[in-house]
């Protein structure tokens, strides 16, 4: 029989889907100031335009290559595209820490190197091919193939290159280490998981990455978008990179933000900002369950009131526990006592429940604020039917986080039939399409 101290908990992670219409008008509110010229600059959801104005249309063929940078490990790719279908070979490379906190030089040099070895190895050490670069931190693009960092993000701070220019800066590194490639594009992951699901579905109008973070990007109307510097001929439309992680960095979601969230908040380098992405995103939700158990455990709830060592150590209780948790289908919730043995502490039977009632109650609210905002970009499209291309460890992997979304979307918008697609490799087959679209449009 969970306590009233659960209860209470779960009362408080609970969004009904009033909150749920307050946080889609909040988030609307924000895209508007971040098209509008004039509002653009103090915007807390940037809305900046990706430069990409077309989406493939399965006509695209030729040999790219793509570059995907987003974390500790990059990939490159080989990415052959023959009317309708895709031949990929691929490498991933290591980046150590003192290369990702050491200087840009360092950093861009390293990847050069990777470029090289891996165009030998395909047989094309001297063949000049077009490259898409996908590059996921914040960026503010000035064009398809030029971005100056905004912030690092993801445990990186290379020295000289927020505001600098990215691309600039990597084919600099390719000409000091002799890589013949020209870059054609610079991709963010939520464009490329779009582009990569356009490729083979006409309705893709919006991409959605729910993984380490989380973020969302959709086909706008040129004339909606009061920042937009660029020619103004056809295609009339632009992928606009939301950025909406930034979401309630203002207060907007203050109301709907408990203890736990601010306590998260509080440990993160970046205090403050990201507040949206810390309630959904899988590098959160662990820390946000593990904050909870040690409440309810300090407050004799759970464990016989006992806090092992490794419980009240943050970050400790990771996001694939609750995925596995919430996976456990057998009658004991073994998964469960397995994880919570691994953390020290000694669970009743009724522990292990109410744990995977806190798992669960953390991943749907994580859910639910997704399709919040996800409804704002829905409703301003107006279109009657769509899929939505989604990438990322999250929703790849929690068992319920997709059928979370789609009861959801029918409760927020019930009139518009909409398919959650999982795009396969949107940051790499995605980059290697813009620049394949590029070829196609400019030819």
């Amino acid at each position: 029989m969970a306590s009233s101290g659960v209860d209470e908990i779960l009362q408080k992670l609970a969004l009904s889907n009033a909150h749920l219409e307050e946080i889609t008008s909040l988030m609307r509110q924000n895209m508007d100031r971040g098209l509008d010229s004039a509002t653009h600059q103090s915007a807390i959801v940037k809305m900046f335009p990706s430069f990409v104005r077309s989406l493939p249309d399965g006509s695209e063929k030729g040999d790219f290559f793509a570059l995907d940078l987003g974390g500790s490990n990059f990939r490159v790719l080989r990415v052959q595209l023959l009317e309708g279908d895709v031949q990929m070979t691929s490498k991933v490379y290591k980046i150590a820490e003192e290369t990702m906190t050491g200087t840009g030089d360092q950093l861009f040099d390293y990847i050069a190197d990777c470029l090289s070895e891996f165009k030998k190895e395909e047989g094309l050490g001297d063949v000049d091919l077009p490259l898409g670069f996908t590059f996921s931190f914040p960026c503010k693009q000035n064009g398809l193939a030029s971005a100056e960092l905004v912030q690092w993000t993801k445990g990186f701070s290379a020295s000289g290159v927020v505001g600098k220019d990215v691309v600039q800066l990597l084919k600099e590194a390719c000409v000091r280490k002799n890589v013949n490639l020209h870059i054609v594009a610079l991709v963010n992951d939520t464009v490329g998981t779009l582009m990569s699901c356009a490729y083979s579905r006409s309705d893709a109008y919006i991409g959605l990455i729910l993984g380490t973070g989380t973020n969302a990007c959709y086909l706008e109307k040129l004339s909606n978008v009061g920042t937009w510097t660029g020619d103004s001929g056809e295609p009339t439309n632009v992928i606009i990179n939301m950025e909406w992680g930034a979401f309630g960095s203002d207060g907007a979601l203050d109301n709907f933000r408990t203890e736990f969230d601010k306590q998260v908040d509080e440990v993160t380098p970046n205090k403050g900002k990201q507040l949206y992405e810390k309630m959904i995103s899988g590098m959160y939700l662990g820390e946000i369950v593990r904050l909870i158990l040690v409440k309810l455990t300090t407050d004799g709830h759970l464990f016989g009131g006992k806090v092992s060592p490794d419980l009240n150590t943050p970050w400790k209780f990771e996001t694939r526990f609750l995925t596995d948790i919430e996976s456990d289908t057998s009658s004991d919730n073994g998964e469960c006592r397995t994880i919570l043995t691994s953390l020290g502490v000694t669970p009743s039977v009724s522990d292990l429940a109410t744990v995977r009632r806190i798992c669960e109650a953390v991943s749907t609210r994580a859910a639910r604020l997704a399709v919040a905002g996800l409804s704002a970009v829905i409703r301003k499209m107006g279109a009657g039917e769509l899929t939505i291309a989604v990438d990322g460890s999250l929703y790849k992997k929690h068992p319920t986080f997709k059928s979370n979304m789609e009861a959801t979307l029918q409760e927020l918008v019930p009139g518009v039939t909409i398919k959650l697609m999982l795009s396969e490799d949107g940051s790499g087959k995605g980059a290697a399409l813009v620049a394949a679209v590029a070829a196609r449009i400019s030819s």
